[in-house]
């Protein structure tokens, strides 16, 4: 750990705090209707879809048409993407003639996609076609993100609205998230990263020479765009199989800074979103401070796990006392480029925010190293979270922090004016135990299956915890592994897939009944009894929440996985 390592976390948090306002400003205005500086350009193209799709802008939704037309629209787009993996290889752009994607890894992808995940079980350069990176997969990063960023506004306007049984409208907001939100930033983003030496076109694979005289093929294809829209819609889908760690994917220091702020920029501003709609900035920016609070603590952790390295391992070999220790640092698996800081501060963020992209093998982690990405996922990716799905993950906390407060006080509990009763706190726990009971649920089942097991590539606890991360990762929507398994098998492909989408879809049904529930009940003015919500004891509270729920649920599988490892690592024993 250095100096200048807690300098460039700093400085990262520092620019990321710095955006949250204006950012959250104009996308506030965006949703509420309200005139930006791209209306002249996009509010004609906004309205030409609104007539050719037979959409009225002006009439809204009760929560339950509301997630009908979200599933629905996600069930066709899952289709589409199904077909055009199976028929890839007579499709055009295709230059290196990939065959048809198998059924069950068809199956698997389209899902991943469709729920934000991105979680890959395939290599991205050898497997899809330059039709499906660009027309599916990509096409997907951006409505995936989209509908996230629905379902929070909808969410938040279930707080924000009084005595009103709508939500807004699904297409509107959609819409409006991708062409005023999504798309310019992305198309920023992307030149940027071609600037950085991303590629971006449609040429074949480069044939090369090693020094060493050997041939080596080097994959090119529009990488920059599909780049620049995984980071910021938080969807970690990489073009190549290294993902951020592949030099085309991020080649430079200023490349990997600048897919980190993509990778939490949107998340951060909707916590300013949720304190202008409510109308008190401070109940967002008490969000913002939970999320940022949790953030720190768990680069922090992984820093110092990572600078210590392995007590086995020497500079000359393995169990040389004699020898002087990692001075470097755990560097197995990582990119010299990036370092220890960087790496700790992508490996955390990307499992705060449900991105799954990486710049180095969580796998090659050190046991309490690995541990903290394994437990942002388990906490139900509530620090920053995805765009849309960790301020409404947050929000459901909140409504369980402020449960707790009036059980204190013998008083019925209130959040931002709206009394919580208690159809809304078992629709919020039942919202927050869908995630434990599918992770939990398909772990157990993959250990016990000669299925499951066929994938691991260690034994031990280290085993375990490459199954305990695939599950957590696929029900999370997050899509990062430990690279330690081998996923891309009939067992995997199918459970992996019923995980994610059970993380994303059973998670928002009632979580979108709490929605509409709340939206009917009238604004309470706060009074002397009231608890605040907007200062450092709610935020303490809210974090002591979170972390004790998340504790007691995963404590024990954490045991069994990273903690044993750790103590029998320091006893000499490696996996």
């Amino acid at each position: 750990m250095t100096v200048n390592g807690f300098l460039q976390i700093a400085l990262y948090f520092i620019i990321i705090a710095a955006l949250t306002k204006p950012l959250g400003s104009y996308m506030t205005r965006v949703f509420a209707g309200e005139r930006t500086f791209l209306s002249p350009l996009l509010l004609p193209l906004e309205n030409l879809f609104y007539r050719i799709s037979g959409v009225d802008p002006k009439r809204e939704q009760r929560w339950t048409i509301y997630v009908i037309a979200m599933l629905l629209f996600n069930f066709f787009g899952f289709l589409l993407l199904y077909v055009m993996e199976r028929f890839q290889a007579v499709l055009p752009l295709n230059p290196e003639g990939m065959s048809n994607v198998a059924p069950d890894l068809a199956f698997n992808t389209a899902v991943s996609f469709i729920t934000n995940t991105n979680w890959q079980a395939y290599g991205g350069e050898t497997t899809m076609s330059y039709l499906v990176q660009m027309a599916g997969l990509t096409v997907h990063n951006f409505v995936s993100a989209a509908t996230g960023i629905a379902l929070a506004l909808a969410f938040i306007r279930g707080f924000a609205r009084n005595s009103i049984d709508t939500l807004g409208n699904f297409w509107v907001d959609l819409t409006r998230c991708v062409l005023y939100i999504l798309l310019p930033i992305s198309i920023i983003a992307a030149l940027f990263l071609i600037w950085q030496g991303i590629p971006q076109n449609l040429g074949m694979t480069v044939d090369a020479t090693t020094l060493e005289g050997a041939k080596q093929s080097i994959a090119q294809g529009p990488v920059a765009s599909q780049i620049a829209i995984k980071m910021l819609g938080t969807n970690g889908g990489g073009f190549f199989n290294a993902n951020a760690s592949h030099p085309f994917e991020n080649p430079t220091a200023l490349s990997n800074l600048f897919q980190m702020i993509l990778m939490i920029a949107l998340s951060a501003a909707l916590t300013n979103v949720f304190g202008r709609m409510v109308g008190n900035q401070m109940q967002g920016w008490a969000l913002f401070g939970a999320m940022l609070i949790l953030s720190v603590v768990g680069v922090l952790f992984i820093y110092g796990a990572e600078s210590a390295g392995n007590p086995n391992i020497t500079a000359f070999g393995v169990n040389q006392a004699s020898s002087p220790l990692q001075t470097g640092g755990n560097m197995e698996g990582k990119e010299v480029r990036f370092g220890l800081a960087n790496t700790a501060l992508f490996a955390t963020l990307t499992t705060d925010a449900s991105c799954g992209a990486v710049n180095a093998m969580h796998d090659s982690f050190t046991p309490l190293g690995g541990l903290v990405p394994l437990f942002n996922i388990e906490l139900g990716e509530v620090i920053f979270g995805g765009v849309g799905s960790g301020l409404y993950g947050m929000l459901l906390f909140a409504i369980v922090a402020m449960f707790i407060a009036g059980l204190m006080v013998g008083r019925t509990p209130e959040y931002v004016g709206k009394k919580l009763e208690a159809q809304e706190v078992k629709m919020t726990m039942l919202a927050l135990l869908v995630l434990p009971l599918s992770n939990l649920g398909f772990t157990a089942l993959a250990t016990v299956l000669p299925a499951g097991l066929a994938g691991i590539a260690n034994n031990g606890p280290h085993g375990f915890t490459e199954i305990l991360y695939a599950f957590t990762s696929a029900t999370g929507n997050n899509g990062s592994a430990f690279a330690g398994i081998n996923a891309n098998t009939m067992f995997y492909n199918l459970t992996t897939a019923f995980a994610m989408l059970i993380g994303r879809f059973a998670m928002i049904i009632p979580m979108m009944a709490v929605a509409g529930s709340l939206a009917n009940k009238k604004l309470v003015p706060p009074s002397s009894g009231t608890f605040p919500t907007d200062n450092g004891l709610f935020v303490g509270l809210l974090i002591g929440v979170i972390l004790i729920v998340g504790g007691l649920t995963f404590f024990p599988v954490l045991a069994l996985g990273p903690i044993v490892e750790h103590t029998l690592m320091h006893a000499g024993t490696l996996f």
